[in-house]
């Protein structure tokens, strides 16, 4: 809801206080561009380090045996299912299921230590001593703004299957919370491109032309106030015609990726690597392998999009896949790592080598997880349920160093046996990846709870 009130009554610095205009979640809190015209945040004064993070969750909780901890010497019954594979790091394998990502080893750093905390189906944001169940973009919107001043570009947004398939199914909705904003206000709620809402059709403007009466009647208060204004005050007409930009979407090219090279789509495509009409359907999840397959290199290649042109934090997600328990919603270790793993390790490893290639390699940090990693012992039906004592983490770019192997797991795999790393040293990690620490202690209107969050010990061995 805009709310600007009567304009004769406010003072130079009131004016324009836009509060938030929710365009189907896209929030506008300030509407006057940086004074260069550009999009760097910082530039407008907001205490971050115009970084951005992708945060592709695993939705299910992958098993750090058939991922980056294969554990081939231990018994069979503990041991990667799926066997082990050489990577570019002289004596570390990954599962075998990862032929791209090993040969790219030594530009990723991977957590063998990681301790998620328990075995709870949720997206773990720790704030002091609360869980509170949140998108960690929400905690970054919050200080940085919910969108861009020069473009209306989302700075925090959530991709699911639909963004890219409007044919996929729903986002799952029961575990999760992707949407949450936990303790932040609700204008940091991640902008969510995918079929639901008034303006996410298609990502143009579906607006009710009263409603568009309604920013145009916006427009003239911006007229009849510029006599309110000090003379010198020249940006006016640029904030006007900023305004009615951002209103209409000028930012919405940056959500469809028809807009990319056929090549570059083409290079992304995940739907390719196997026929998926081969999926066995006696799984009930047969349609999240599915919509998997189809869409997770697009969803990765619409986040390039949206960190090229601004988006301070973007989730990816494909659903409900990862929860390999060998029951009749889930297939088995082998089987599921079949369906899961070549669209992962194609669609990570594409999107690596495209910031490479577009110089953003060190200005977008990836992050790659689940809400938990899989028991030691493979049950008796060939799947491995819940556990949250240990988990498998990837991180690359963002300036951190290639090539870090961080901690080690117990021989069993189940529990770390070195450098223990917690969520809050992840949380810790991005949040000094997006924003300048020092410069957010001192900024005014910052939250006790992002301060938590930033004042969290960053991964040991990573920098920072």
């Amino acid at each position: 809801m805009l709310n600007i009130g009567d304009s004769a009554r406010l003072g130079r610095r009131d004016f324009l206080r836009a509060g938030s205009l929710a365009l189907g979640g896209l929030s506008l809190p300030w509407l006057i561009p940086t004074a260069n015209g550009g999009t760097k945040l910082s530039e407008a004064g907001k205490p971050v380090t115009d970084k951005s993070v992708v945060f592709l969750f695993c939705h299910g909780g992958p098993s750090q045996y058939e991922t980056f901890d294969p554990k081939m010497t231990a018994p069979a019954e503990i041991r990667s299912a799926t066997g082990e594979i050489k990577t570019a790091i002289p004596g570390v394998t990954f599962g075998s299921s990862f032929p791209k990502l090993a040969k790219m080893a030594d530009r990723l750093a991977i957590v063998r230590s990681f301790v998620p905390g328990d075995a709870n189906h949720d997206i773990k944001t720790i704030v002091g001593k609360d869980s509170h169940m949140a998108n960690i973009g929400s905690a970054y919107a919050s200080a940085a703004g919910s969108s861009l001043p020069s473009n209306g570009m989302p700075t925090n947004c959530v991709l699911f299957p639909r963004a890219v398939d409007p044919a996929a199914g729903i986002e799952q909705s029961g575990f999760g919370k992707f949407v949450a904003n936990g303790p932040f206000p609700a204008s940091t709620v991640p902008f969510q491109p995918d079929g639901n809402g008034s303006l996410k059709k298609d990502m143009k403007l579906n607006l009710p032309m009263d409603r568009l009466d309604d920013r145009r009647t916006m427009l003239n208060v911006f007229d009849a106030a510029k006599g309110h204004y000090d003379e010198n005050y020249e940006s006016t007409d640029v904030a006007r015609q900023k305004a009615f930009s951002i209103l209409l979407g000028n930012s919405a090219e940056a959500f469809d990726i028809g807009k990319e090279d056929v090549k570059t789509v083409e290079k992304y495509d995940t739907a390719k690597l196997y026929d998926v009409a081969k999926i066995d359907k006696k799984w009930n999840n047969w349609k999240h392998y599915t919509d998997n397959a189809k869409t997770l290199g697009k969803l990765m290649l619409l986040a390039r999009r949206l960190v090229e042109r601004g988006a301070g934090f973007v989730t990816v997600t494909t659903n409900f896949v990862w929860d390999m328990h060998a029951d009749n919603n889930n297939a088995h270790m082998t089987e599921g790592m079949g369906y899961m793993a070549p669209p992962l390790d194609h669609a990570v490893s594409v999107f690596l080598d495209d910031l490479r290639d577009r110089c953003l390699e060190d200005k977008v940090m990836l992050v790659v997880c689940g809400e938990m990693g899989r028991t030691p012992r493979i049950n008796g039906k060939g799947g491995r349920d819940h556990w949250g004592n240990l988990g498998p983490l990837l991180l690359a770019g963002g300036g951190l160093p290639g090539g870090a192997v961080i901690g080690r797991s117990s021989a069993n795999g189940g529990d770390a046996a070195s450098d223990p790393v917690r969520i809050p040293n992840l949380i810790g990690t991005i949040m000094h990846n997006l924003f300048d620490v020092g410069k957010l202690r001192v900024t005014r209107g910052v939250s006790r709870e992002l301060m938590t969050m930033a004042d969290y010990t960053p991964i040991r061995g990573l920098g920072g």
